[in-house]
């Protein structure tokens, strides 16, 4: 089957271990074949080709953590990203990380893993939930406690999971403000409904949760921006993770710094209702055919993206 896999890994030229090419299909005990109708591309597959969660002892390994497409039966269903794991100290793994990943033809999943795609959601926009968006929603909803909330802060607008939770906090009727450097993405944050500013520039209100994905270089701003109990919650550090904190306003604020990492099944589940209801609509960048995944990754690497970088076989 033709796969887009990591045949070398390298810390700086990270897209020179990228291959496209045929690799067998391997269905474990209990697994179930699915064939891949549409997969995108997040930044965990870039830190695969770096070698970060990736040893060179599990090459080639097929990458991409989001997939939807057919099970055995014929059913249209969307692919949760997350395996159970006992050899990782975590409990679980992501695919491609110990497990052949989604950018190819065909798929092993447990069944387990399989979830529904509503009729209403395309494969395109399935694909494009189950890490970023899964991520964000979790944020939002479960971590961030948003029935709570009235207006939100999200660093870094742009990105796939900033993004989506502008595009959700949005539709489930909060005030949304966004960061970005880019003139160019700040519009395209409105274009989504919520205030977009500068890096740093003071808003109008304090807010009740803060999305932070960036890191040292915001996380400041996001303490100041924080109304008092307000919840600030993390999912990454990509500009830097030793942030200064004041624990002099997380106290006098009662401030909650929360960390998060991706979802659950019955929140992804959750998360296809509201796209089949049109509540809200991935924000796609851009689509690519099989033979054009080299572009793909050349334009996440680049770092111009608004939104999913979608795969569609």
């Amino acid at each position: 089957m033709r796969a887009a896999y990591a045949s070398a890994l390298d810390p700086d030229e990270p897209l020179t271990g990228l291959t496209l090419g045929e690799l067998p299909l391997v269905v474990p005990d209990g697994w179930v074949p699915v064939d891949v109708r549409a997969a995108s591309l997040n930044h965990h597959d870039i830190w695969s080709l770096r070698g970060v969660g990736l040893p060179a002892d599990r090459l080639p390994m097929i990458l991409g953590c989001d997939a939807a497409g057919v099970d055995p039966d014929g059913n249209e269903v969307v692919v949760y990203p997350v395996v159970e794991d006992k050899a990782d100290p975590r409990g679980f793994s992501l695919f491609s990380e110990r497990y052949p990943g989604t950018l190819a033809e065909r798929l092993a999943a447990p069944r387990s893993n399989l979830i529904r795609k509503p009729a209403g959601v395309s494969f395109a926009e399935a694909a494009c939930l189950p890490t970023a968006w899964l991520t964000a929603y979790h944020m939002l909803v479960t971590r961030g406690r948003l029935a709570e909330a009235s207006s939100v802060l999200v660093q870094g607008a742009g990105g796939g999971v900033a993004t989506a939770a502008v595009a959700l906090a949005v539709s489930l009727g909060k005030r949304v403000y966004a960061t970005s450097r880019d003139p160019g993405k700040r519009e395209r944050i409105a274009e989504l409904g919520a205030t977009a500013v500068e890096p740093g520039a003071r808003l109008p209100e304090r807010v009740d949760i803060v999305i932070e994905s960036v890191g040292a270089p915001t996380f400041d701003h996001s303490m100041k921006c924080s109304a008092p109990g307000a919840r600030i919650v993390v999912c990454g550090a990509t500009a830097g993770h030793r942030a200064e904190v004041d624990l002099r306003r997380v106290f006098a604020m009662q401030l909650e710094i929360l960390g998060s990492s991706m979802g659950t099944p019955d929140e992804l589940a959750a998360l296809l209702d509201l796209i089949a209801a049109g509540t809200v609509r991935p924000v796609i960048d851009s689509t690519f055919a099989f033979d054009g995944i080299t572009d793909a990754f050349a334009r996440l690497a680049a770092g111009d993206v608004f939104g999913k970088i979608v795969i569609e076989f």
